[in-house]
This record gives structure tokens, sequence and C-alpha cells, in this order.
């Protein structure tokens, strides 16, 4: 049985080290030399799927603090999942994303949803300054974009720094069902939570022992994957444990044969909180 190292005890950043090792961890693909390419473009797809429904959904739950005067930073906004319905409940959005691919995904998302009052920084989010984004940010967000981050603590407070008012973190909740079945039938060791606890459980001890009050919420949205979308977005989490070739590959689109495709529901933890001006 694998030994799981206990997050909620004192040596923490070490369990943060080691889980965020394992999930930046390159994907390891044989089978496909397009496949980076491809998956990016799932991202994409999976971002808009039913009109943006987990960004939809999102901007929801922060509606209690949303503003239309509103002017939000955006950190690591990938293809737009937040970006674009978040736009629409805001005056402006400034984004930071460091990713080329991204950012290109971005830009053709926001054009074709008509959308004009997002600005994008094609820069590192660690690296930049804070004259080189501006001020003024009513609220800094960041979504799906925790374990990226080498030092969590200097994260969250940099984005405190550059807030006005709130912060807010969105994480997923959990892995699907046919994920982990995968992990155990190619690596025949049993599903430890190799891919859980998400980043969203360091975030909320930082910020509870620098003493905010974390607003946190759970979401439920969906998402439709077809045949080889599915096969490679089981390989993409896979491909962190073992190579991907085409023998495990072909394993794979069997089992999402023998499955069956449907609607998948997912689930994402919301945290908000107000920043603390007397300082951390």
């Amino acid at each position: 049985m694998t030994q799981q190292t206990d997050i909620n005890g004192p040596d923490w950043k070490h369990a943060w080290e080691k889980m965020r090792n394992q999930r930046m961890k390159p994907i390891q693909i044989d089978y496909d030399p397009e496949f980076r390419t491809k998956l990016a473009k799932d991202h994409s797809k999976i971002a808009g799927f039913n009109n943006y429904e987990y960004g939809k959904k999102t901007t929801e739950t922060l509606g209690e603090i949303l503003d239309l005067d509103f002017k939000v930073l955006e950190i690591g906004a990938g293809p737009g999942t937040l970006t674009v319905p978040l736009s629409r409940n805001v005056k402006q959005v400034v984004v930071v994303e460091s990713s080329e691919v991204a950012v290109k995904s971005l830009t053709g998302n926001l054009d074709v949803s008509h959308i004009e009052n997002v600005e994008v920084i094609n820069r590192n989010w660690m690296e930049i300054d804070e004259h080189e984004i501006g001020d003024g940010f009513n609220l800094v967000v960041c979504s799906h974009f925790l374990w990226q981050m080498k030092d969590l603590e200097k994260h969250l407070a940099k984005m405190e720094e550059l807030s006005s008012g709130y912060c807010a973190v969105v994480q997923p909740a959990g892995r699907d069902s046919m994920v982990k079945e995968m992990y155990t039938e190619i690596t025949g060791e049993r599903y430890m939570g190799q891919f859980d606890p998400d980043a969203d459980h360091f975030a909320y001890l930082i910020l509870r022992q620098w003493g905010r009050l974390v607003n946190v919420r759970n979401i439920n949205y969906s998402i439709e994957l077809d045949f080889d979308e599915e096969v490679r977005y089981i390989a993409s989490f896979i491909g962190k444990f073992v190579v991907v070739d085409s023998k495990i590959m072909k394993t794979i689109e069997q089992y999402v044969s023998l499955k069956g495709l449907c609607k998948e529901e997912h689930s994402a933890v919301v945290m908000w909180w107000k920043k603390d001006n007397s300082g951390i």
C-alpha cells in the first residue's frame, strides 16, 4: 500500500513539493508526435463547452463580490475558460499567460465571442513586475493554476499585493472514475489519491494561517468528449506515471470503447477572500 503524506501536518511544504513534482512531470507519450498540439485543441474546446459552463458557474459563484465596474487580473487564463464569461460581468480583465499556445487559443476565443475588454500579457506571472501589469485591480484570480507555482506562499502573497479588494482561487476537486480505473489497470497499483487532493487544500491552509476568512463553494459542471479526446484526456494523466506507447494506447481505447462515452460531471472548488491591508 502506498504511504500518503500528511498534508495537514507541520511539514506541508514537503508534501506540496512532492505532489507538485508529480503533477508537473512532463507527459510521456510515444504513440502520437502531435499529441500535445491535439491536447491543446481539446482544452480549448472543453473551455467553451455548453457556452463556457465552467466559467459561467464560477462567475456566478463570485457574483456576490463582482461589480460591473471591476477591473480584474487573471493569472494563467489558458484558452479562456473563465476569462470569457468573467469579462461579460466586469469592466476590464487583464490576463497574464506565459504559454504562447494558450494565448493563441485565448485570443481566438475572445475574437469569436466578440469580447474587447480583455488585455493579454504574454509573460511569466512570477517574473513580471507590478508596474508592467498596472494597478487598481478589484479582484485577482487564478483558475486551475496553483500546481504551476513552486512557492505557493509567494504566489498568494503576490496576488494580494496586486489586489485592492479581493482574491480568488479555483481548482478542480477530484478526478473522474475512468482516469482512476485506468491508472490501476495500466500500472497494476491501487489508486491511492495520486491525482488528489488538489492544490486548493494547501492554499486554504496557508490563508487560514495568515488569518484570512476564506469563502469556499463547490461547483459542478459538465464536459463532453469524443472518442479520441477521451483517450487523450486519460493518456495525459497516465503519461505522468508511465510512457504511453501504442500498446497502452490500445488498452485505453479498449477501455473507453467498453465504458462508452457520455457527458461527464466534474467538480471544482471556488475560494475567495478579502485582502488584509494590515499585511501578512
